[in-house]
C-alpha cells in the first residue's frame, strides 16, 4: 500500500477534540508510520477580540458537561470563574504549528499538551508566556520558540490552515478523513466525535482495501 494517510483537522481549544484526543493516540498506537497524520488547525475562534460573557460561558460549560459525559476526558470547570478572557485560539494554534515544524508527531504531541493545559489544567493558552512555558515542557528552548511565536512566517502559515480547513467545506471539529493523494480523493472517517471502537475498524477496513 501507498501513501495512506489521514488528515485531521482540530483545534487546540475545541472541546470535542480533546474529547478525541485519546482516539488519536489508538490511532497512533495501533497504526503508526503504515498511516500517518497530517495535522491541519481549524481556527474555531481565530482573532475574537470581544471578552468571554455569561451567556457563552454557560453554552461553552454545557459543551464540556457533555464531552465530559461521553469520553470521561477531565476538564477543570475553574475557567468559567476567570474575569474578562477572550476565547482567541488562534494563538495557540500558532504554537501548535512552531511544533509542527519539528515533526507531524511532535505537533501531534503538542496539541495534546494544550488541550490538557486548558481543558484539565485551566491555564490561558491565549497568553505567550504560558505558551511559551508549553513549549518549555516540550523541549523546546524557550527564547527560539517566542521569537519563531512573534514572527510574520507562523502567523501567516496559521492563517493558511485556517483557510484551507474553510476551503475543504469543514464545519466543525473533530473531523478526520483518509484518502492515499489528492488525485485519488479522500473519505470521510468522522465529521464529530466518535470513540475509538466505532473509528478503529474503519480504518481497518480502508488499509485493507488498499492496493498492495
Amino acid at each position: 500500500m501507498t501513501n495512506a494517510h489521514l488528515i485531521y483537522f482540530a483545534d487546540p481549544m475545541c472541546s470535542w477534540c480533546w474529547g478525541f484526543s485519546p482516539v488519536i493516540d489508538s490511532i497512533r498506537q495501533e497504526f503508526g508510520p503504515s498511516l500517518p497524520i497530517r495535522l491541519i488547525l481549524g481556527g474555531l475562534r481565530p482573532g475574537t477580540t470581544e471578552t468571554l460573557g455569561e451567556t457563552s460561558k454557560r453554552e461553552i460549560r454545557e459543551h464540556w458537561t457533555h464531552v465530559h459525559a461521553a469520553t470521561s476526558q477531565p476538564f477543570d470547570f475553574g475557567f468559567f470563574e476567570r474575569q474578562n478572557f477572550i476565547y482567541d485560539s488562534e494563538p495557540v494554534s500558532r504554537a501548535v504549528i512552531i511544533a509542527r515544524h519539528r515533526s507531524i508527531s511532535g505537533a501531534l504531541d503538542f496539541l495534546k499538551r494544550t488541550h490538557a493545559a486548558f481543558y484539565a489544567q485551566n491555564r490561558d493558552v491565549t497568553d505567550e508566556q504560558v505558551l511559551a512555558d508549553l513549549a518549555m515542557e516540550a523541549g523546546f528552548d524557550r527564547d527560539e520558540f517566542l521569537q519563531e511565536f512573534r514572527s510574520e512566517e507562523i502567523r501567516k502559515e496559521t492563517w493558511q490552515d485556517f483557510a484551507i480547513t474553510q476551503k475543504a467545506g469543514v464545519r466543525g471539529f473533530p473531523c478526520l478523513i483518509a484518502g492515499t493523494d489528492e488525485q485519488a480523493g479522500y473519505s470521510l472517517v468522522t465529521a464529530g466525535y466518535q470513540p475509538a471502537e466505532r473509528v478503529l475498524p474503519i480504518l481497518r477496513e480502508f488499509l485493507l482495501d488498499m492496493p498492495m
